[in-house]
């Protein structure tokens, strides 16, 4: 009789926030269990039909991971549904490639500032590592951009605020359109090494614990690229 109860979105609404509140109130962690589809049927009152529309709501915003057969957990953190909404704000032509780069810019200067302060001697060369894998690599820029956005990644990490990693993240999708552009506009190759360089003495201020030449070459680093996209015209 279950498939026969409607479902209407102010229901599973209220599923929803039940069930933020549940994890809430019992403190669940990454990992941690979620009642059962049947036991939260009944603490609610609403269908099984409804608690499986909230678990999958849920579920694509990134907050809760549902495996077949298993009960649902509590999701670990991560930048998934903020990524889908800002190429939903790309694609869509609410969001502008320069408006993501100006908001980079904000937060990853400050990133580079704390990961100086904060980063541990293993993030630390894991960053150092990023930045000589894209000198290494010249030749080959597709593995330049992977060394290039994990080296932001890390920086954020460094950083020890979640919040940063999570957004730095988010943004990855779009890094992964426009960066390409950005490498082709350069003028010149010798251009190309300057800013690859560029990312070495950013991730050696950070090893050496030098939070301002750090802040300075990261802003350095992003008026550069937005001149670039600029000038290829897509910012």
């Amino acid at each position: 009789m279950d498939g026969m109860h409607i479902s209407t979105p102010g229901l599973v609404n209220s599923a929803i926030g039940a069930i933020t509140a549940h994890i809430r109130q019992h403190e669940l962690g990454p990992g941690d269990s979620l009642p059962s589809e049947a036991n939260l049927s009944r603490e609610l009152s609403v269908s099984r039909t409804v608690v499986r529309e909230a678990f999958r709501s849920l579920a694509a915003m990134r907050l809760i991971d549902l495996s077949p057969g298993k009960r649902a957990t509590v999701a670990q953190l991560d930048h998934g549904a903020m990524s889908l909404m800002i190429e939903h704000g790309i694609d869509t032509e609410q969001i502008s490639v320069q408006q993501i780069y100006d908001v980079r810019r904000t937060i990853e200067v400050r990133t580079a500032t704390l990961a100086a302060l904060r980063r541990s001697d293993r993030e630390g060369q894991e960053i150092l590592a990023c930045a000589q894998g894209m000198v290494e690599n010249f030749d080959m820029p597709t593995q330049v951009m992977e060394h290039d956005l994990s080296f932001h990644l890390a920086i954020a990490r460094a950083s020890k605020n979640p919040i940063f990693a999570m957004i730095v993240g988010a943004f990855q999708g779009v890094s992964r359109q426009t960066w390409p552009v950005g490498w082709r506009s350069r003028a010149s190759d010798a251009e190309r090494h300057s800013m690859n360089q560029l990312h070495v003495a950013i991730a050696e201020a950070i090893v050496a614990g030098d939070p301002n030449t750090a802040s300075q070459l990261m802003a350095q680093h992003f008026d550069e690229s937005a001149k670039a996209l600029l000038a290829a015209g897509i910012a």
